[in-house]
């Protein structure tokens, strides 16, 4: 949440002197050429020693409002057009000023205060007109300077020809910071844009030459070399277009950074990057209700278990823009705590947070930190979430998953904690894997704590996470690193994917909406083909599939389904106030039920996997979990079972 600038934030014009005179100079001549018979008619040279007698006290009330409205907090340098409203509203407030005293003083003997009303006017046009245009001239030379500065000990790089996907804020924006850097590696020789309106147009001085249908026409008339998709809000079909077409014309592609991205201070719009697989299968940007989100977060101390993983530090980076009275960042992973905690104190050192290396299965450690600190909200996103590990390691799946969330859950309702939010995921719908099977009885267990307590509990369920850890966007991208092959467990098997921003801020949406005892279920888009996500990166690695790297088959593995379902038999999907954001019908456990079956799963983790798995079975009507554990398919045995299918060589306009 953005801070409101402070008053020794604006005392910056102490320290530019130069600019502050400069302003007072503008403001004087303003004022005097105001009361100059050739620019104002109405006034005559007699007035000249009223014109020096109201001179101070027009200048003192311009310059204070102008101070007030921000105008001093204003980098000159970096003047936009979005800082006019700055000077307009201090434009109308000084005139109304004067005008008020002017009306005012008409029964005083004050009347030599009293300014004309055209002097008033003409005057207060010139001032901030002025002050403006010489913040204007200020910026002018120093991008004029900028560009010909060239960085010591180097001289102005070779740039390639390239062409600019996008005529928008994006475009424009990378287009100005480009033409300010001697060192850009890119000569932009035009835009395209599939809005047909701007072509002929400018923007920045760069000509809009057609829309994408024209690129093939324009990559070899102007011999380009490269392409930057340069798209304010661009959807993976378009990226992928543009990319298949100039893969087949030889020509590499680029990317500006997702507003995302910048928006989190990651990157600035000039660090053009390489196409990334999450590009390809971007969906429409989150809208998030910050009013409702503010509500839920601000002022609160905010806990989030599994502080330090994928989805735990990201929803860190997501809370922290609400305010929080304080952040607690749970983990037992040692250097995954440190990286989040030093990413907070160098680039948020605003934001109050406390790292706490703490096991969630350790409950006397746990109450230790509810009694300290008193979160208000809790996001549980520790978890045991890896399929094929949990599958030969099912009794830690039942004491992370499911006896750790009940014993934290219990804590929460003991300690008063207003909201809890359980991270599950869609392998808890007709599981067919310990790790689906546990996170379903995650989900029955806040259930049954919410008709227990005050507290409101929630779970959240969504999809495979990109590039979140040990997912299989970062298994293809080390095996492609590794020069392949790219293992594939089965070639009808798809996943839904979200990018991890995008399943963070939905699940604190969701938090937000829940009243307790929902199951959220978010809008994951179309199932993804995985041999087209392999070969996909395959390409954007420059390199071919079945050519270059092979794709292998290994064989689907215990536990794993061809592909992931998002409800439950019986279970309704009903739309909430979000549009990607639904609730899962379905009748919650008995509490008596619910206890019988936390006993028989605490009793099993001594008894044996093949007791865990009957458990599933026995208690999940829908589940359908292997009851003998498949120790051949240990994590050191996959590769020897593995059988290779290769598919024929597809080219692009084939896939």
């Amino acid at each position: 949440m953005l801070k409101r600038e402070s008053f020794s934030d604006r005392l910056w014009l102490l320290r530019r002197p130069v600019q502050f005179l400069t302003d007072i100079a503008v403001l004087t001549a303003a004022f005097l050429l105001a009361y100059s018979p050739t620019i104002n008619f109405r006034v005559g040279d007699q007035h000249f020693d009223q014109a020096l007698n109201q001179l101070p006290f027009v200048v003192l009330i311009q310059i204070s409002i102008l101070f007030l409205a921000g105008g001093y907090s204003i980098i000159w340098r970096y003047i936009s057009i979005s800082d006019i409203r700055v000077f307009l509203s201090a434009a109308l407030g000084s005139g109304g000023i004067l005008l008020a005293l002017r009306f005012l003083l008409v029964y005083t003997d004050l009347g030599r205060w009293q300014v004309p009303i055209s002097v008033i006017v003409i005057s207060t046009v010139f001032a901030f007109g002025g002050m403006l245009a010489v913040r204007v001239l200020r910026r002018f030379l120093y991008e004029l300077g900028d560009s010909k500065r060239v960085p010591r000990g180097r001289g102005r790089v070779k740039r390639k020809p390239a062409l600019l996907v996008g005529a928008g804020r994006m475009g424009a924006t990378l287009i100005k910071e480009m033409a300010g850097r001697a060192d850009a590696e890119l000569e932009i020789r035009g835009l395209v844009d599939d809005d047909a309106r701007k072509t002929g147009g400018r923007v920045s001085g760069v000509k809009v030459l057609g829309t994408t249908v024209d690129l093939e026409r324009l990559i070899e008339e102007l011999k380009i070399k490269q392409v930057v998709i340069a798209i304010d809000h661009a959807q993976g079909k378009e990226i992928r277009r543009i990319v298949d077409l100039c893969t087949t014309m030889s020509v590499k592609t680029q990317i500006v950074p997702s507003l995302n991205e910048i928006a989190h201070g990651r990157v600035s719009v000039s660090r053009i990057r390489d196409v990334q697989i999450e590009d390809l299968l971007g969906r429409e940007p989150v809208e998030l209700d910050d009013k409702n989100l503010a509500e839920f977060l601000q002022g609160k101390v905010v806990m989030v278990t599994g502080g330090g993983g994928s989805i735990g530090s990201e929803l860190v980076r997501q809370i922290k823009n609400f305010d929080p009275s304080l952040l607690l960042l749970v983990e037992r992973a040692e250097y995954a705590l440190f990286k989040i905690e030093r990413e907070l104190a160098t680039e948020h050192p605003d934001v109050r947070f406390l790292p706490l290396i703490a096991d969630v299965n350790d409950e006397s450690r746990m109450r230790e930190i509810f009694d300290t600190h008193k979160p208000d909200v809790i996001f549980h996103a520790a978890a045991h979430k890896h399929v094929p590990l949990m599958e030969s390691n099912a009794a830690e799946a039942v004491k992370n998953n499911i006896l750790a969330t009940r014993s934290l859950g219990e804590l929460a309702g003991e300690f008063g904690v207003k909201d809890f939010v359980l991270i599950s995921t869609d392998k808890a719908v007709n599981p067919t894997s310990v790790m689906g099977a546990s996170k379903r009885i995650a989900e029955i267990v806040v259930q049954e704590l919410d008709a227990k307590y005050a507290t409101k509990y929630v779970a959240v369920r969504f999809g495979n996470v990109l590039g979140s850890t040990g997912s299989v966007v970062t298994v293809f991208r080390e095996q492609i690193r590794k020069g392949g092959p790219v293992t594939v467990t089965d070639a009808e098997m798809t996943r839904y994917f979200m990018t991890i921003p995008e399943a963070s801020q939905l699940v604190l949406q969701a938090g937000a909406l829940g009243t307790g005892g929902e199951i959220f279920v978010l809008d994951m888009g179309s199932p993804v083909s995985i041999i087209d996500l392999a070969a996909d990166m395959i390409r954007l690695s420059g390199l071919v599939p079945y050519e270059d790297i092979d794709i292998e088959f290994s064989g689907i593995r215990s536990g794993e389904k061809l592909f992931e379902e998002l409800e439950i038999h019986g279970e309704v999907l009903e739309k909430t106030r979000h549009p990607k954001i639904y609730i899962g019908k379905i009748a919650a456990y008995p509490e008596a039920e619910v206890r019988e079956m936390l006993s028989s799963f605490t009793d099993a983790v001594a008894a044996g996997e093949g007791e865990i798995r009957r458990l599933f079975n026995q208690y999940l009507p829908e589940a359908k979990v292997n009851e003998v554990p498949d120790q051949a398919l240990s994590v050191g045995s996959v590769s020897s079972s593995r059988f290779v299918t290769k598919r024929p060589k597809l080219g692009l306009a084939e896939k």
